[in-house]
Order: structure tokens, then C-alpha cells, then sequence
């Protein structure tokens, strides 16, 4: 699947959408593995981490928009423009953090994922306060270190759960 993305930006702006979903059927697959069954907890995180991933993607993207247009690769900033692309990444984001929040209903997870949660909006919201169409600048710190924050977080307020949970 992740190599699919990559042949994607030869004939397809969607791929932001492709790598997302590479990296987001992960949570279900692991589900399958570990219980044998698909509940739709796992569905909405897939759901969730397709949206933050290609969010971020297309962040990313950014900042190869003259590149992917002389090479003839597709990408949603090649193809939108910078300003509409991030405008659709904001979208995309709060899309995820529903279905984060979303995942963690249903998945019965409690405070620890609760509070991770909270500054899990406020590092998107960052995120996409750092990149605008007239300075990309600051593509790097938005692309890695809010999601690589954001991550641990989500990483951390889950294994408080767990734990709580079968103590």
C-alpha cells in the first residue's frame, strides 16, 4: 500500500488520500490480528489516521509544489494552489481529531486518553498555524515535531487506559 502512493503522484492528486489510508488500515489490521474481528473502533481510528495523515501530507507537500508541477507529478498544492491545499489539510485535521475523540468513545477508553486528547486539538491547531501559503518556513517543525508530539501523546493517554484498565 505505501508503495502505491508514491505511483499515485504520477496520475492522481488523491494521493495524500492513498498514503493516509496505507498507514491508517495499520490500526485495523492490528486489530484483526489481536482479536480476530473488526469492531467499528478500529474503523474510525483507520478513519482518523487516513485524515491526519494526509493532512500532514499535504503540509508537507507544500513546500514541492514547484517541483511536482515541472516534473508533472499530481499533489492537491500543485493542483489547488498552496492556500486552498492547506485550507483542505485544516478540514482534514478536524476530521481526524473527530474521529480520534470519535475512536475513543468507542473503544471504551476513559481519562487518561480524554486528556491526552485535548492538547492532541491544540497541536493540530498549531500545526496549521505555522505553515500559511506565504511562508513555509516552518514546514519541517509542523510536519514533524507537532505530529511526532502529537503521536506520543495519543501513545501515552491510550497506555494510561490500558493500564488503568487491567491493573
Amino acid at each position: 500500500m505505501v508503495w502505491g502512493y508514491s505511483l499515485t503522484k504520477r496520475f492522481t492528486a488523491a494521493s495524500h488520500l492513498v498514503l493516509g489510508f496505507a498507514l491508517g488500515i495499520a490500526p485495523s489490521a492490528a486489530w484483526i490480528a489481536l482479536t480476530g474481528t473488526l469492531t467499528p473502533a478500529p474503523m474510525i481510528l483507520t478513519g482518523a489516521v487516513l485524515c491526519w495523515v494526509a493532512g500532514f501530507d499535504i503540509i508537507y507537500a507544500c513546500q514541492d509544489v514547484d517541483f511536482d508541477r515541472a516534473a508533472g507529478l499530481h499533489s492537491l498544492p500543485a493542483k489547488l494552489g498552496l492556500g486552498r491545499a492547506l485550507a483542505l489539510s485544516t478540514f482534514l485535521h478536524f476530521l481526524a481529531f473527530l474521529g480520534l475523540a470519535a475512536f475513543g468513545w468507542s473503544a471504551g477508553l476513559g481519562w487518561g486518553y480524554a486528556a491526552a486528547l485535548a492538547p492532541v486539538g491544540v497541536l493540530l491547531i498549531a500545526q496549521h498555524r505555522m505553515v500559511r501559503p506565504d511562508d513555509l518556513s516552518r514546514v519541517n517543525a509542523a510536519f514533524f515535531t507537532t505530529n511526532g508530539a502529537i503521536s506520543l501523546l495519543l501513545l501515552v493517554g491510550t497506555g494510561i487506559d490500558l493500564l488503568l484498565k487491567f491493573r
